[in-house]
């Protein structure tokens, strides 16, 4: 949960393929052995762990689809989805800011601000319509801009 108050926030959708930050930009990487297009193919995709199910949305034109077909599947995520799905995000966002510096470098130039997701309906990963939400997201893109940074500051030394 946030501060609606705070004024020193930046705010992401994820939906928002312009935004280096956001989970639906193009912005390819090659994780668990397969290049994925977005970090949302990845993420849906590692709900399954039937090859099939996984491929298909992988190979899905646009990153709004991913969704659609993994709900059409849902019966088949994988038991620990829930557990998981944060390390599985955090994992996807690493790996994409280390294949594209400039990803890395728009998340770095948030600075210290806190960052928010601004899904209205979306309680986990983002705010939700009363900022009330868990702001995953967010806190998945905080997480990783630190890690960024102690890695810049080990290879400084």
């Amino acid at each position: 949960m946030f501060n609606a108050t705070d004024k020193k926030v930046i705010y992401v959708a994820r939906s928002d393929a312009d935004n280096p930050l956001a989970s639906f930009s193009r912005h390819g990487f090659e994780l668990d052995g397969e290049s994925w297009p977005s970090v949302e193919h990845y993420y849906h995709g590692m709900k399954f762990e039937d090859g099939e199910v996984r491929e298909s949305i992988r190979s899905t034109p646009h990153p709004s689809d991913t969704a659609k077909l993994a709900k059409k599947h849902r019966r088949h995520i994988r038991k620990d989805w829930n557990k998981i799905r944060v390390t599985v995000m955090t994992r996807a966002i690493y790996i994409k800011c280390r294949s594209h510096p400039e990803v890395a470098a728009a998340l770095q130039a948030t600075g210290e601000l806190r960052i928010v997701e601004t899904s209205q309906y979306d309680y986990f990963w983002g705010c939700g319509r009363d900022a009330r939400g868990d702001n995953r997201y967010g806190e998945v893109l905080m997480n990783v801009r630190n890690k960024l940074r102690e890695e810049a500051s080990a290879s400084e030394t």
